[in-house]
């Protein structure tokens, strides 16, 4: 048989570039959540199959998530790693798995043409019913992964980026990175991992999108495949919320670089936030316009401080969070955070300009449906759509909900809900004579019991 590659099937034929999608819905009798839509251009399908299990689920062995989902395909069944990897290749099927924050799941990308796509189905649904979890597989792995973890130390952006997250979050499961902590993946066993996928890769706590060139019949048929070998279990139960600081608080962390990074931020916004819309567009104002925005605007064009900076909202299932960063010459880091101290500040305080509102607009809306105009993009749209609950006709809104943000909306979300007095601010850099930034102690910060 003549097996022609996706690779070359996707370069041959050009993909329609997507206004909407029709999201079909269902649930099966195990509690498992499809979502499906039929696309018609290309004879492929994408399919995903997502936990909530990601590391916010990890509990005292921060790190299991992400090494559970990296250990599901080098054995499952009867076959090794390379096996599996062979099975794929040869119907020319790309396989992947991973950890969010929030999530974990495993995704195919397969040709429709039946012998191919039933080789590819089986292969995915071994790996995700009946993983081996080798003690071989899990020693390397485990080794790779705390190898990582290593090099991470003599990375000053990821420094600033766990510590600003401790800042934010202390006691919370969002707080520790999802690929764990040095000194709790070298403590996992193998039962460690087995445990986790036994307790959260179960049918009640799974969701399916499936989005290609499959009938409802075929979806409906493929879904049930791939969830009937999970035991039923159940959800989890719902994150903690998140607690907001009481006061500001400032960190930094010594590191020899000629560079200092800065992350300024606090708790933000979460999916389902009805200040979504408004503080997505004015973030887009502030600093996550790129070259246009009111941050890259002060700190880059006028004065010259950083090669970049910019702000983010990360909405997740509870708040996540809202980040300023930047880098800047260590000499430079207090006069850089001043500015972008005081550019954030007045733009809570005034809001943005009817101008920048319209640019703004224009820009997003412009480019959206850019963003799901493949069957993969789409697929990962539908999955976001689907964990997070949120309308199905989300892809149809969008633009009428941009379109409905005011200067009026924006000032009021950012004063309610980013507070200058409450700012977290992480240094990662020299500590220059004069130039001192202080470490503050946290306090008070106690818990309750990534736009698309």
């Amino acid at each position: 048989m003549n097996i022609r590659p996706l690779g070359l099937i996707l370069l041959i034929i050009s993909p329609l570039v997507w206004s909407a999608a029709k999201i079909e819905h269902w649930q099966t009798p195990q509690g498992s959540r499809i979502y499906y839509v039929q696309t018609d251009d290309l004879p492929l399908v994408d399919i995903q199959v997502v936990f909530d299990a990601g590391s916010a689920r990890d509990g005292a062995l921060e790190g299991v998530s992400a090494l559970t989902t990296a250990l599901l395909d080098t054995g499952a069944g009867s076959w090794n790693a390379d096996e599996i990897a062979q099975r794929f290749e040869s119907v020319g099927a790309q396989f992947g798995a991973g950890t969010s924050v929030d999530s974990a799941s495993v995704t195919l990308r397969t040709l429709t043409e039946k012998p191919l796509f039933d080789k590819a189905l089986e292969t995915m649904q071994v790996i995700l019913t009946n993983p081996a979890f080798n003690e071989a597989d899990f020693l390397r792995e485990k080794n790779r992964t705390l190898a990582s973890l290593k090099q991470r130390e003599e990375s000053p952006a990821e420094l600033a980026s766990l510590a600003f997250y401790k800042m934010l979050y202390n006691d919370h499961p969002y707080a520790h990175p999802a690929a764990g902590m040095i000194e709790t993946v070298s403590t996992f066993k193998v039962d460690d991992l087995r445990k986790f996928y036994q307790q959260y890769f179960v049918a009640a706590n799974a969701m399916v999108v499936i989005v290609g060139n499959v009938s409802r019949q075929q979806a409906e048929q493929t879904a049930v495949k791939l969830v009937s070998g999970l035991p039923t279990g159940q959800k989890p139960a719902p994150l903690p919320d998140v607690a907001m600081p009481v006061k500001a608080a400032q960190q930094h962390i010594e590191f020899p670089s000629t560079q200092t990074h800065v992350l300024v931020g606090l708790p933000g916004t979460y999916r389902k936030d009805a200040d979504y819309f408004n503080l997505y567009v004015g973030n887009h104002i502030l600093g996550g316009g790129g070259m246009v925005s009111k941050l890259f605007e002060a700190v880059r064009e006028k004065r010259g401080l950083a090669y970049s900076a910019s702000s983010a909202f990360i909405p997740m299932l509870r708040q996540g969070p809202f980040m300023v960063s930047l880098q800047t010459r260590t000499d430079q880091t207090q006069q850089a955070l001043q500015v972008l101290n005081k550019t954030l500040t007045d733009f809570i305080i005034q809001g943005p300009s009817e101008k920048e509102l319209l640019a703004a607009r224009k820009n997003i809306t412009g480019g959206f449906a850019m963003r799901f105009d493949t069957n993969k993009e789409l697929a990962s749209y539908v999955a976001m759509i689907g964990f997070y609950d949120l309308p199905l006709d989300y892809l149809d809104t969008f633009q009428k909900k941009i379109e409905q943000v005011t200067v009026h909306s924006i000032a009021d979300a950012f004063k309610r809900r980013v507070d200058p007095q409450l700012l977290q601010t992480v240094t990662v850099g020299k500590n220059l004579e004069g130039h001192q930034v202080r470490r503050s102690e946290r306090s008070g910060r106690g818990h309750r019991s990534s736009e698309k």
